[in-house]
């Protein structure tokens, strides 16, 4: 009996003379940023309310005052100065000092120079505390949960130094303190965070112009009287230069070797764009000549009441 053609087809192979076409190389996307636990914003925010606390108790206004200090009845040594001393419910101008107010004359003449780190953990009075306190929590537990504990740290304690360095160079008041210097430099890594991982951001633009109108309303605070503006400039500066350095992310679309399985050849992104590595050089120069230059005018004394803003 003769055999018929041989079949065209084979099940499993497919038609004669062709091959299975091979799967499209996998498309590897880079894994979701790790989310930190923000402890270290919590322990600032502790902190200041506990050094106001014991500011307050070292100030003890009935025994300097007398009967006429604020709440006394209620909070006994903790009360308030009356509102011809401090209108801003809290303790005396003397009292700020002793504990590590910025004043300028005591760190040029005295070489007290812990002034201006100690000055950020004072304020001067429960209405200064509650608001610089909201923008802590609002503005770094989101930073902290993005970049860790050890960037939001430096970031908030360099801006805080470099707010404290522009103010006692331009000093117009007795004395200042406040953590007004480190917050606004957390705006200001915020806005370079910004600028530096733009190719990761959607809206761009409505992001940028509402933390530019978030940033101006703020120093806009700074212009009334009694307020310190330049810690908030001198912070903000800072803060701004720091972001470029400490707040770099893998530009859009990188994939981290480690993220690759192994037999894959694939063209991979480089992990950061040339003006990344531009900035960042950029900011260290300047902001090490800055806090160079700044810190050798005031030690030396030569300026520390006219630099211009």
């Amino acid at each position: 009996m003769a055999k018929g053609p041989p079949s065209p087809c084979d099940i499993e192979a497919g038609p004669r003379g062709t091959q299975p076409t091979q799967p499209p190389p996998p498309h590897f996307q880079p894994p979701m940023p790790k989310t930190w636990f923000s402890w270290l914003v919590p322990l600032i925010f502790a902190a200041n309310i506990m050094m106001f606390v014991y500011t307050m108790y070292v100030n003890d206004c009935p025994a300097t005052t007398g009967e006429k200090c604020l709440l006394s009845a209620y909070l006994g040594r903790l009360s308030f100065q009356p509102f011809t001393e401090n209108i801003l419910l809290g303790p005396s101008i003397t009292t700020l000092i002793k504990l590590g107010g910025l004043e300028t004359k005591l760190v040029v003449e005295e070489g007290e120079g812990w002034r201006l780190l100690s000055c950020m953990w004072l304020h001067v009075g429960v209405i200064h505390l509650v608001a610089n306190m909201l923008s802590l929590l609002f503005i770094g537990i989101r930073l902290e949960q993005e970049f860790g504990f050890v960037r939001v740290g430096i970031l908030y304690l360099l801006s805080g130094f470099g707010g404290s360095l522009l103010s006692a160079l331009n000093s117009k008041t007795s004395i200042s303190v406040g953590a007004s210097g480190a917050l606004f430099g957390l705006l200001g890594g915020v806005l370079s965070e910004l600028l530096t991982n733009w190719t990761i951001y959607e809206n761009k633009l409505a992001a940028l112009l509402t933390l530019v109108l978030i940033i101006t309303l703020n120093l806009a605070v700074g212009f009334l009287p009694r307020v310190d503006n330049s810690a908030h400039i001198g912070g903000f500066l800072s803060g701004f230069l720091l972001g470029f350095i400490l707040l770099v992310r893998p530009q859009f679309g990188y994939v981290s070797p480690k993220h690759i399985p192994p037999g894959y050849d694939i063209k991979r992104k480089p992990r950061h764009m040339t003006y990344q590595y531009l900035l960042w050089v950029t900011a260290l120069i300047i902001l090490i000549f800055g806090f160079a230059y700044g810190s050798a005018k005031l030690f030396n004394g030569e300026t520390p009441y006219n630099v211009p803003i």
